[in-house]
């Protein structure tokens, strides 16, 4: 489900006019995250580390309401739910796209992410049967801790963000992982960044 946005009254319609006429719109961060305590967790519950801190996001997704705004024929739309297109590896090496639906429970949303592993083992298809723009797309980059990254872009606008998750890395006494985040200005500022960040790693502190 989805409601369509009144842009005449929105305090940032001047912001959306102006970043949604340019050609590149788009602003890229890459952020630290102590995932200590999420680690240790899935550790002590024998979890997928990549599913707790994908639920943690996910989470932090869902709390902020710029990052559930999209672009539909220059129209922006709020989205009730946003779910994960993450790719999800094959034991070949090749991944497909998948479409996790969220779900504050982690034991349901845990259950998604296996069905999606299963149905991409199976297939060597790219895209998932279900899709849409009620989601983010994200990639777990395990191999190497990186301090900046750019995604593909198509040179069809997106409003859809982007997130990849670095390898894991020792800090002091903490492990830490850097999280790039690419998103469209005409809908989101550094200021909800902030609040995305600021809840996500309060989530994965718990």
């Amino acid at each position: 489900m989805k409601k369509k946005l009144d842009l005449g009254s929105w305090n940032r319609k001047h912001h959306f006019n102006h970043f949604n006429a340019l050609a590149d719109p788009y602003f890229a961060v890459t952020i630290p995250f102590d995932v200590s305590l999420a680690y240790k967790k899935s550790k002590d519950t024998g979890s997928s580390f990549f599913a707790i801190y994908l639920h943690d996001c996910m989470k932090a997704i869902n709390a902020v309401e710029n990052f559930k705004y999209r672009i539909v024929d220059n129209d922006v739309f709020e989205y009730d739910v946003i779910h994960a297109s993450a790719t999800l590896s094959r034991a070949d090496n090749t991944f497909g796209f998948s479409f996790i639906n969220f779900s504050e429970s982690f034991q349901e949303f845990n259950t998604n992410i296996q069905k999606e592993k299963q149905r991409i083992n199976d297939s060597t298809e790219l895209y998932p049967p279900v899709n849409g723009l009620d989601c983010i797309h994200c990639s777990a980059l395990p191999w190497f801790s990186f301090t900046s990254q750019k995604e593909p872009f198509s040179g069809v606008k997106d409003s859809v963000p982007k997130f990849a998750f670095s390898k894991t890395y020792k800090k002091n006494d903490s492990l830490m992982m850097n999280v790039g985040i690419n998103v469209n200005h005409a809908l989101i500022d550094g200021y909800h960044v902030g609040q995305f960040a600021e809840l996500f790693q309060k989530n994965l502190n718990h």
